[in-house]
């Protein structure tokens, strides 16, 4: 009993580092593409990917309970404003991760949906019940 316990802990921790890793591959990928978006090296886009989890699970469900009357009237695309401006505070927090202006940190925000969706789909696959 205590082996497979162990053995699902020890799954969940694996997946919990990957998703990370790969967080931190996908705000690479974004920052070598957009011009206004610089992450100094992979210890920092590390960085990046943890602050924005944080952001993510402590300040984003109050921000998105506080605008739902205009998450509702835009159908979620408001999200993306919101997830934009999680960006720029964890721009204005990390060192060496620079966002220059609310437009590359929205198109930052979209480019990190799309590429984050696409590795989860490859890398963590929904498996039949």
């Amino acid at each position: 009993m205590y082996c497979v316990e162990f053995d699902v802990i020890l799954k969940l921790e694996m997946a919990i580092l990957a998703n990370w890793i790969l967080s931190a591959l996908a705000i690479l990928i974004v920052a070598n593409y957009l011009p206004d978006v610089k992450v100094a090296n992979f210890q920092t886009a590390l960085i990046v990917a943890l602050a924005l989890g944080i952001v993510n699970a402590v300040i984003k469900p109050v921000i998105v309970i506080l605008t739902l009357p205009i998450n509702i009237i835009t159908f979620g695309l408001f999200t993306f404003v919101i997830n934009a401006l999680l960006i720029l505070l964890v721009a204005n927090i990390v060192p060496g991760f620079t966002v220059v202006g609310f437009v590359p940190a929205l198109i930052a925000a979209i480019a990190l949906w799309i590429i984050s969706t696409i590795i989860n789909f490859v890398v963590f696959p929904v498996k039949a019940v």
